[in-house]
C-alpha cells in the first residue's frame, strides 16, 4: 500500500524538478529574438548575467546588435560600449541607459570614458561618440519602469572597419545616477571582469584574466596586518625596549622577527595587488597604488639596510642609524595611510572592519604614548641622577684639593 502511494509522489517530484531544470537552462541560454528584430548569433557574457545578440552584414561592414543587461537599483544604470584600443574601461565609447530624472522614462545617452572618469574628479558628462554609430535605442524587457532586477535591451547599429571583425566591448551596471551623470560601478571581481574581445564572424571570444573572488579580501587582510599593524609594532619594540638593559639583546631579535614577518606578509599582499591590477587594466586607483609602491620600496630599503649594517665601532654607524630611523618611520606612515585608503577603495569607509582597525591602531598608539611618557620620566630621572653624581664628584674633588692645600 505504501509503495503504491509513494510512486505518484516521486513521479510528481521528478516532473517538477525536470521542469524547473529546463526553465533554468532556458533562462541561462542566450536568445537571438528581441521585440524589435531577430539576430543571427548570440552568446552569454561571462559576468552579470548579460548576453549579446548580433547580425554582421559583410557587404557594408555594418553590425546590428542587442545587449541584454539587468538593473541593480531603481536609481541605477546599465551600460554597454566599444573600446577601439583594448578591452578596458578607459577609452570606452559607452551607451548608458537609466531612468530620466525629469520624466521617469528610460533614457539612453552616449559617454566617452576618459582616464579621469575612474577617479571621479568631475561628473561624467554625455557627449557624442567619435565612432560610426548609425543608430541606438533602449527598451525594458518586460517591466514598465526601472527597478532592481529589471531587464533591459540596448540596441545599436555600427559600421566597422573593412575586414576588421574583432571588437573590444565592455559592459557594466551601477547603483546611482546623479542628475544625468552615472556614478562609479561596484568593484567586485565580476564587475571588474566585465569586458571581452569577440570576433563577430567566428564568435571566438577572448575574456580578460579574472582573479579568484577571495583575492581582494586576502589582499586587504594581509596588507592591513603587515603594513598597518606588524611594522608599527616592530618599530615600537625597537624604540621602547632598546632602553631596557635587562632585555638586551632580546629586543633586537624581537624587532627583526616582527619586521621580517610583517614585510613578508606585506610583500604577499603587494603581489596580489599587482595581479589584480593586471587583471583589471581599465580600473586604476592611482593614490592607493602610489602609496603601496612607496611603502613597498621603503620596506625593501629597510630590508637591504640590515644587510649593510656597519659595526658599532664604524664611523659611519651614526649615519646608518639616522637613515634606518627616518626610512622606517616613513614606511610605517605610508603603510597606515594606505590601509585607510584601501578601506575607501573597497567602499568600507563606514564599515565595522574600519572601526575594528581603528580600535586596534588607537590601542597601539595609546601604548606608545604611555611608553613614551615613561621613557621621558626614566630619561629625566637618569639625567638628575647623573647631575647629582657629577656634583658629588666635583665636591669630593674640591674637598681633596682643600685637604692637600692645608
Amino acid at each position: 500500500m505504501l509503495p503504491s502511494l509513494l510512486l505518484p509522489v516521486l513521479l510528481l517530484f521528478l516532473s517538477v524538478s525536470l521542469t524547473a531544470a529546463a526553465a533554468a537552462a532556458a533562462a541561462a541560454r542566450c536568445t537571438t529574438s528581441t521585440p524589435i528584430k531577430t539576430y543571427q548569433k548570440c552568446m552569454n557574457l561571462p559576468t552579470q548575467g548579460a548576453s549579446l545578440a548580433w547580425t554582421y552584414h559583410p557587404h557594408n561592414a555594418t553590425l546590428d546588435l542587442a545587449f541584454s543587461g539587468t538593473f541593480i537599483s531603481p536609481s541605477g544604470w546599465v551600460a554597454w560600449g566599444l573600446n577601439p584600443d583594448s578591452p578596458a574601461m578607459t577609452g570606452t565609447r559607452a551607451l548608458v541607459a537609466f531612468s530620466d530624472p525629469t520624466s521617469g522614462g528610460l533614457l539612453l545617452l552616449p559617454f566617452i570614458l576618459d582616464p579621469g572618469v575612474k577617479l571621479q574628479r568631475s561628473p561624467l558628462v554625455s557627449r557624442p561618440l567619435d565612432v560610426p554609430l548609425l543608430s541606438s535605442s533602449a527598451m525594458l524587457r518586460s517591466d514598465s519602469s526601472v527597478r532592481d532586477g529589471a531587464g533591459l535591451h540596448i540596441f545599436a547599429t555600427l559600421r566597422l572597419s573593412p575586414n576588421r571583425t574583432r571588437i573590444n566591448h565592455v559592459w557594466n551596471h551601477g547603483l546611482y545616477v546623479q542628475g544625468y551623470s552615472p556614478t562609479i560601478h561596484p568593484t567586485a571581481p565580476s564587475d571588474l571582469a566585465s569586458r571581452a574581445t569577440i570576433d563577430v564572424v567566428s564568435t571566438a571570444t577572448e575574456v580578460g584574466p579574472a582573479v579568484p573572488s577571495w583575492f581582494r579580501s586576502t589582499h586587504a587582510v594581509l596588507n592591513a596586518a603587515s603594513w598597518g599593524f606588524l611594522l608599527p609594532v616592530g618599530v615600537t619594540v625597537a624604540r621602547y625596549l632598546r632602553q631596557c638593559t635587562s632585555v638586551r639583546p632580546t629586543w633586537f631579535y624581537g624587532h627583526a622577527a616582527v619586521q621580517i614577518v610583517g614585510f613578508l606578509f606585506g610583500t604577499a599582499g603587494f603581489s596580489m595587488g599587482i595581479i589584480m591590477g593586471r587583471a583589471s587594466p581599465g580600473v586604476t586607483y592611482t593614490l592607493h597604488r602610489g602609496l603601496g609602491v612607496a611603502a613597498f620600496v621603503t620596506g625593501g630599503l629597510q630590508a637591504a639596510a640590515l644587510l649593510f649594517r656597519p659595526k658599532t665601532t664604524n664611523r659611519f654607524r651614526k649615519y646608518w642609524k639616522s637613515y634606518h630611523h627616518f626610512v622606517g618611520y616613513g614606511c610605517v606612515v605610508l603603510g597606515v595611510v594606505n590601509v585607510f585608503q584601501g578601506f575607501e577603495v573597497m567602499e568600507l569607509g563606514g564599515s565595522y572592519w574600519k572601526l575594528g582597525y581603528c580600535l586596534v591602531l588607537s590601542t597601539l598608539v595609546g601604548v606608545c604614548v604611555a611608553l613614551e611618557a615613561n621613557a621621558w620620566v626614566v630619561f629625566c630621572r637618569r639625567a638628575e641622577e647623573e647631575k647629582v653624581r657629577r656634583e658629588g664628584r666635583v665636591e669630593g674633588h674640591q674637598a681633596v684639593k682643600g685637604s692637600i692645600s692645608i
